[in-house]
């Protein structure tokens, strides 16, 4: 039987926040006194009292109203939460009101700063002023161009204080994928920094910004961060103003409570099958979900210093930044996580007290097949949690967590998406880790895999489901008047049920493993594949830096082809080619061995950092790629067009 590669202390499980919440849920609300399991199933069979029980026990600040929690519970979409309870995001983030630090930022130069929460809370009433003179309010968007900078957090704060909804890219993305974002929810302010910092360059901004509002007639307003100038070039831009100059000093932020489903954060699908989908997230899901998430699944508590490696464009931003409800100090950074080297992120967790640090798995192989080693050079007494998400975490890199950077840290993989702006199923302070698992399905998430015929299996793969309805499932797509958009792309293959498009497995310990996207399915003689199961075996190799597999329609089937990304100096050669399909073979099964393999100098991913395996398969069927301003390197796609190597 699979051991577990970690198991928390009793006297931390004792402590946990999850503890305390199992024994008020079980004195006030009815909950069973019992393991994991059996809170989750009360969780998922009594969600119109779990749900109180999260608000109540994470003292979120709200009016409630009268109407019955759930309401329509068995309908999916169609289920209504808390339909008159009121409440407002920024003052639940902003409840602190002290010395304690809020943010603290760093960047690949070395710059450092610090703001406390009653600074945090004096620059958001300043910018809420400036948005509040503009009539900004409930109905309209804000949207923000921004690195991670704690000028991004306040003005998030500040729109959403005043009940109006936020939406962001990060300012890699090129002048198309903003538009292709922002022309569809037509903002009517704009904050955006003059430029940024990325793997030792300063990259301007400004030119991106002018196209942005040259082509956007929504936009009233232009604020903009000074952050590689001062003061910031910004004649040959309208309705521009400095950030410095916004608003009124001196006032302190009023929050208006708003219904339970208003809109707060409109995120964006991938776009790289065409124009992105809008996807609505409401005020009261996303806080709720990520209450229970932060508190009971990660044990975040006020002397916590949480740091993610993420951009303003991924939902890991808006995660982070809600963890501030917890009234804990963020670290926020900007700029390559390997500049001006490889232990750039690791110096900032030493020096910081970094306790949770959240990362992805390509950074985590990357930085193994860097030789780092973070245990070895650096005092990472305080970090008790790492967290990984981004793509399925492969069992080496499980080991590689516990061997080079800390022995006693809880690794929580945790999985969901900005579909539901959180997880299904990620890390627990009562469970043990397993090699290559997630821990445990989320409380108040009835999380399963199914089969083709729509029942629930364990130990099979399947397509992981969420069979009820939970309170941070979107309000809807932006512009899908009539959901049909919205139904079709979650609600097709089982009525009723929400299908996340990832190809699973449940464990015999009641965990998850990730088989990759179900669209990228390989189904070589009828039988299915999850693309991570190759990944996990191909980049064991010290001489693959990274690696891609599609399939290809090949005499009347499918056959596997795989793309692999050498280390410098590597060429593929036939004895490398045997002995990836020999450690494919060993590892996995026969069927998962590629009919080809092709070394490329570059793999494409979107500005999020996923790598694209759609977008390949049509290259190589010479197929067109719909949307290429999604990519963060499209040119990378020419290395797959045409290949000689594919042709017999």
């Amino acid at each position: 039987m699979n051991e577990p590669i970690w198991s928390p202390p009793a006297t931390r499980v004792a402590g946990s926040n999850l503890t305390r919440f199992a024994a008020c849920a079980r004195a006030r609300h009815g909950a069973p006194d019992g393991d994991y399991a059996d809170l989750w199933r009360w969780s998922v069979e009594a969600r119109e009292r779990f749900w109180p029980a999260v608000a109540e026990f994470t003292d979120v600040a709200w009016t409630p109203g009268r109407a019955p929690v759930l309401r329509d519970g068995d309908r999916m979409p169609g289920a209504t939460w808390f339909e008159d309870t009121r409440l407002n995001y920024a003052e639940n983030l902003l409840a602190r009101d002290d010395d304690h630090p809020a943010l603290v930022f760093a960047n690949e130069r070395g710059d450092r700063r610090q703001l406390s929460y009653r600074e945090l809370r004096a620059e958001v009433g300043r910018v809420a002023a400036g948005l509040r003179a503009l009539g900004i309010g409930p109905g309209d968007v804000v949207a923000g161009f921004v690195p991670n900078v704690p000028e991004a957090v306040v003005a998030m704060l500040a729109a959403t204080s005043l009940g109006a909804a936020w939406t962001s890219c990060s300012p890699d993305f090129g002048l198309n994928g903003v538009l292709d974002r922002f022309g569809q929810v037509a903002p009517r302010v704009l904050f955006a920094a003059d430029g940024y910092h990325y793997n030792g360059k300063e990259i301007d901004s400004l030119a991106a910004v002018r196209g942005v509002v040259e082509r956007l007639p929504s936009v009233e307003r232009v604020v903009v961060i000074p952050y590689l100038k001062d003061p910031p070039d910004t004649a040959a831009l309208p309705f521009a103003v400095d950030y410095r100059e916004f608003g009124t000093p001196g006032t302190m932020p009023g929050f208006v409570r708003v219904p339970f489903a208003t809109p707060l954060f409109v995120m964006y699908s991938s776009g790289t099958t065409g124009v992105p989908k809008c996807i609505v997230h409401g005020v009261g899901g996303t806080l709720l979900q990520h209450r229970k998430e932060h508190v009971l699944h990660v044990d975040l508590k006020p002397d916590d210093r949480l740091f993610f490696y993420t951009t303003c464009g991924w939902m890991m931003w808006n995660w982070l930044v809600s963890a501030l409800a917890s009234g804990c100090t963020l670290v926020l950074y900007d700029g390559s996580p390997f500049a001006p080297d490889r232990d750039v992120l690791w110096r900032l967790a030493e020096r910081e007290r970094v306790t949770m640090f959240g990362t992805s798995p390509k950074y985590l192989s990357a930085l193994d097949k860097a030789g780092g080693v973070p245990a070895a050079s650096f005092d990472l007494r305080a970090l008790r949690t790492v967290v990984s998400t981004g793509s399925p975490l492969a069992p080496e890199q499980f080991d590689y967590v516990y061997a080079a950077i800390k022995s006693d840290v809880h690794l929580a993989s945790i999985s969901g998406g900005t579909d539901i702006i959180s997880c299904f199923c990620l890390g627990n302070p009562w469970l043990p880790v397993y090699r290559g698992e997630i821990q445990s399905p989320g409380l108040g998430m009835r999380t399963e895999v199914y089969d083709d015929a729509g029942r629930p299996v364990r130990g099979e793969r399947g397509e992981l489901v969420c069979s009820a309805a939970f309170p941070s499932m979107p309000l809807g797509f932006w512009g899908d008047a009539d959901g049909s958009k919205y139904r079709a792309a979650y609600f097709e293959r089982y009525p009723g049920v929400w299908c996340h498009g990832d190809y699973a497995v449940e464990t015999e310990h009641g965990g998850f493993v990730i088989l990759g996207r179900s669209d990228a399915v390989l189904n070589p003689g009828g039988v299915r594949i999850g693309t991570a199961e190759i990944y996990r075996q191909v980049e064991k190799l010290e001489e693959i830096l990274e690696s891609l597999a599609v399939g290809q329609e090949w005499d009347n089937d499918v056959r596997v082809v795989l793309f692999v990304r050498l280390r410098p100096g590597v060429a593929l050669d036939a004895a490398l080619e045997q002995r990836i399909r020999d450690t494919i073979r060993r590892n996995a099964t026969p069927r998962h061995v590629p009919a080809r393999i092709v070394a490329v100098p570059d793999i494409p991913r979107t500005i999020s950092g996923k790598i694209v395996e759609l977008a390949v398969r049509n290259v190589i069927h010479g197929r067109p790629v719909k949307n290429t301003d999604a990519l963060a390197n499209p040119a990378a796609l020419e290395h797959f067009r045409d290949r000689p190597e594919l042709a017999g």
